[in-house]
C-alpha cells in the first residue's frame, strides 16, 4: 500500500520554470519590504551583502548537493550522509519547526494586506488577524492533499500573480514617483549607502536579511518529481536568485520612498506604500486589488513552503526516526497526518499575538525565533557540505562549487560564520520595535531554541526498530 502511493507521488511533473517559480515563492515574500525600508538606501548594502555572504553561497551548496543526492528528504539525505543520522534529524527537524513558527508571521501579513479590501483599521486588530491566519492556513494545508502537481500549479500562479506582479508594480510606482520628481523620504546621496553602525540596536532589524533570503535548499525535498533534477536544479536555483534579488532591493527602496520611516510598519507597511502611490495616481479603486493579488502570493509561498520541509519529515519517518504515525500518505502521496500535526502546532502559536503588546512585537519575535532556528540548520548544512567533500568525493556531484575543496571552504565557511554572528544579533532587541519585557523577550528566544532542538534529540534516542518501513528504502 505504502509503496504504490509512493511510487504514485514520485512522477516527474516539475520542470525548470516551475522549480523556479516554486523558490521564488519559498524565498521572496514582498512582507520584507517594509522592515528593510526601515534603512533607507543603506537597505540596498544589507541585501548585497546578505546576497554575497549568504544567498550565493547557499543557492552554490544546495546546487551541489541536491545534484550529487537527488533523493527524497533534501537536507536530511545530506546532513545525514555527512554527520549521521541524528544530526540529519537535527536539521530537518530545524527547517521544519522553524517553518512552522514562520507561518504565523507571514499569515500576519496576509492578513493586513486582506483587511485593506475590508477595512484597513483592522490590520492592527489582533482577533482578525488570528481568523485571517487559520483560515488561509487550513485553506493551503487542505490543497496540498491534492498532491504536487496541483500544489506545485497553484504556487506557480500565486507566485506570478500575487508577487511578481504586485512586485512589479510597486517598483514602477517607485520610478515613475522619483522621474516626476515627487518628493523622497529617503536621501539617495551615495553617502548614505553605507549604514550606522555606531548603535547594535539599530541594525538588528537588518539581520532579517538573511532570513529574507533563506529557503534556497527547501525545493531539494521535490526532487524525485523534477524532471532531470542534476541538471535542472542549478538552472532553477540561479534564475530564481536572481529574480529575488532584484524585486527586494528596487521593491524596498520603493517602499521607503514614500513612507516615513517612523511610520513604517512591519506587518501593513507594504500596503501604506501602495496608498501613497494609488491615492497620488488617482487610482484609489486599484488598492482592493493589489490586496487581493498580495493575498494570493501568500497563498502561494505558504503552498510551496507546507509541501517541502515536511517532506523531509516524511524521510525521516520512514527512515525509522518517527512513529508509523507520522509515515502515512494518501493516495497522491502526500504526508497528510504530518500536515495535520503542522496545523495544530501554527493554530496554537498564532495565539502569540495575543501575548505581546503591538502586532508588529509579536511579528518581530517570532521572527527572530524562525531566524535563529533556521540559521543553526544552515551552520549544519555548510558543516556537511564541506565534510562530503572528504568523505564522499567519488559521489557525482553534476554541479559542483568552483575552486575545488579550497572553493568549499571559502563559500560554506564565510557563510558559517555569518549565521553564527546572526543568531547571537538575535538576542539583542531592536531598537526601533516596543518589545515589552526584555525579560520575557530573550527567555522565549533562550527557552525556545532549547525545547526544539532538544525534542528530536529525545525522539531519535528512544526510537523503535519497529517503527522503520521495510517496503520503503531508506535513502528515499
Amino acid at each position: 500500500m505504502i509503496a504504490n502511493q509512493v511510487k504514485s507521488g514520485t512522477r516527474r511533473v516539475l520542470n525548470v520554470f516551475t522549480l523556479a517559480m516554486i523558490n521564488v515563492a519559498i524565498i521572496m515574500s514582498l512582507r520584507g519590504l517594509p522592515t528593510m525600508a526601515e534603512y533607507g538606501l543603506s537597505a540596498v548594502f544589507y541585501f548585497v551583502v546578505a546576497a554575497a555572504i549568504f544567498l550565493i553561497p547557499t543557492a552554490l551548496v544546495s546546487a551541489e548537493l541536491a545534484t550529487g543526492w537527488p533523493k527524497r528528504g533534501g537536507i536530511f539525505v545530506w546532513v545525514k550522509e555527512a554527520l549521521g543520522a541524528r544530526w540529519g534529524f537535527l536539521a530537518v527537524w530545524l527547517q521544519w519547526f522553524q517553518n512552522v513558527i514562520w507561518y504565523p508571521t507571514v499569515l500576519a501579513f496576509a492578513a493586513a494586506m486582506f483587511a485593506f479590501v475590508l477595512s484597513p483599521s483592522l490590520a492592527g486588530n489582533k482577533v482578525y488577524g488570528i481568523a485571517v491566519i487559520l483560515v488561509v492556513y487550513w485553506g493551503a494545508t487542505l490543497a496540498n492533499f491534492l498532491g504536487m502537481r496541483v500544489s506545485g500549479l497553484i504556487s506557480t500562479l500565486c507566485v506570478i500573480g500575487g508577487t511578481l506582479l504586485p512586485g512589479a508594480l510597486i517598483i514602477i510606482f517607485g520610478i515613475v514617483w522619483i522621474a516626476l520628481g515627487e518628493p523622497s523620504q529617503i536621501s539617495f546621496a551615495a553617502s548614505t549607502l553605507i549604514p550606522e553602525f555606531s548603535k547594535l540596536g539599530t541594525i538588528v532589524l537588518a539581520a532579517s536579511a538573511l532570513l529574507f533570503f533563506s529557503g534556497m535548499e527547501v525545493s531539494a525535498a521535490h526532487a524525485q518529481e523534477v524532471k532531470d533534477p542534476r541538471k535542472n536544479f542549478p538552472k532553477a536555483i540561479f534564475l530564481a536568485t536572481v529574480i529575488v534579488l532584484v524585486v527586494f532591493v528596487l521593491g524596498t527602496l520603493s517602499v521607503a520612498t514614500v513612507v516615513p520611516r517612523e511610520k513604517i510598519s512591519l506587518v501593513a507597511g507594504l500596503m501604506e506604500a501602495f496608498t501613497v502611490f494609488l491615492d497620488n495616481y488617482h487610482m484609489t479603486w486599484f488598492l482592493p486589488v493589489v490586496a487581493l493579488l498580495l493575498t494570493f502570493g501568500v497563498f502561494g509561498q505558504i503552498c510551496s513552503w507546507i509541501a517541502g520541509p515536511s517532506k523531509g519529515i516524511l524521510a525521516v519517518a520512514r527512515n525509522g526516526y518517527l512513529p508509523p504515525f507520522f509515515q502515512r500518505v494518501n493516495r497522491h502521496g502526500v504526508q497528510t497526518n504530518i500536515l495535520l500535526i503542522q496545523a495544530l502546532v501554527v493554530t496554537a502559536l498564532s495565539f502569540v499575538f495575543l501575548l505581546m503588546p503591538t502586532v508588529s512585537s509579536s511579528y518581530w519575535i517570532l521572527t527572530v525565533l524562525t531566524a535563529q532556528l533556521y540559521l543553526v540548520m544552515y551552520i549544519l548544512l555548510f558543516i556537511s557540505a564541506i565534510r562530503l567533500r572528504y568523505s564522499k568525493p567519488d559521489v557525482p556531484r553534476p554541479y559542483k562549487v568552483p575552486g575545488g575543496k579550497w572553493g568549499m571552504w571559502l563559500v560554506a565557511g564565510v557563510a558559517t560564520v555569518v549565521a553564527v554572528l546572526a543568531v547571537a544579533l538575535g538576542y539583542v532587541p531592536p531598537s526601533q520595535l516596543e518589545i515589552g519585557s526584555v525579560v520575557f523577550y530573550e527567555a522565549f528566544l533562550i527557552l525556545g531554541i532549547i525545547l526544539v532542538c532538544a525534542i528530536p534529540l529525545i525522539i531519535y534516542q528512544f526510537r523503535k526498530p519497529r517503527w522503520k518501513q521495510p517496503t520503503v528504502g531508506g535513502g528515499e
